[in-house]
């Protein structure tokens, strides 16, 4: 079994790559720069799988099918997409350039359409597919990322809409949504903003007390990619510490 995982250099994307390995995939490693992802396809070689690093930018349209292409040539047909290729520019809309915005749009929204519609095939040649997106619980509104929460709101009607349009050639599609989760990208925001109260004011609002990690947001993803998993579709799991969505 193949796997493919966007932005999987670091942080939630290297999590689930290195998951998926221990689940008994092979995994296709992709991001911006091949070489950063040399850490993660180790972690997935430790784990007794296959795994390629391959450089991509997921919004230019000829090299995602380029990389598709690579992946199954090395590794074989896709079964499994992790759409998490993301990006954050905080700014109130007032203040917002219009070149973050649709930069922001296009990473999260065209990104996860033009990978979809190149792994698709190969899993509906299969028979069976899974195609899991990181959505967000920003998607349910956050200040200062107008974007990127209308980005992850456009995902998970991205994954309800295939979720019925590729159900019946065998193909599964959900989407995963974290709440406040320590990786790269919040440390950089908290140095920003001051990260003792970010923090604080983060860890308040949670129920169980505690920010997420991105081993918590690999087993949901686990869950979805899993062979068993199949009469699950086009569902929203926030994976955020209590009742959201």
């Amino acid at each position: 079994m193949t796997a493919i995982v966007t932005g999987a250099a670091r942080g939630i994307g290297a999590a689930v790559a290195r998951r998926l390995a221990e689940d008994g995939h092979d995994v296709a490693v992709l991001d911006l720069d091949r070489a950063t992802c040399a850490d993660t396809v180790a972690a997935v070689e430790k784990a007794g799988r296959r795994g390629l690093a391959v450089g991509v930018d997921v919004t230019d349209e000829p090299a995602v099918a380029a990389a598709v292409a690579e992946v199954t040539d090395v590794l074989g047909a896709p079964t499994v997409l992790v759409n998490n290729a993301g990006i954050l520019r905080d700014s109130p809309v007032a203040e917002m350039q219009l070149g973050d915005g649709g930069a922001v749009l296009d990473v999260h929204l065209t990104g996860a359409f033009l990978m979809t519609r190149a792994a698709q095939p190969h899993m509906a040649a299969a028979g069976r597919g899974r195609v899991v997106s990181m959505s967000s619980i920003a998607a349910l509104g956050d200040p200062n990322r107008a974007h990127y929460s209308t980005a992850k709101a456009g995902l998970q009607g991205f994954t309800k809409t295939l979720a019925r349009e590729l159900g019946p050639l065998g193909i599964t599609v959900n989407a995963v949504a974290p709440g406040f989760t320590v990786t790269d990208m919040t440390r950089a925001i908290a140095e920003r903003r001051g990260l003792d109260a970010m923090a604080a004011d983060r860890i308040t609002a949670i129920p169980v007390g505690r920010a997420g990690t991105p081993d918590d947001i690999a087993q949901a993803v686990s869950f979805f990619a899993d062979e068993r998993s199949g009469f699950v579709s086009g569902q929203v799991l926030y994976v955020a510490g209590g009742p959201f969505g």
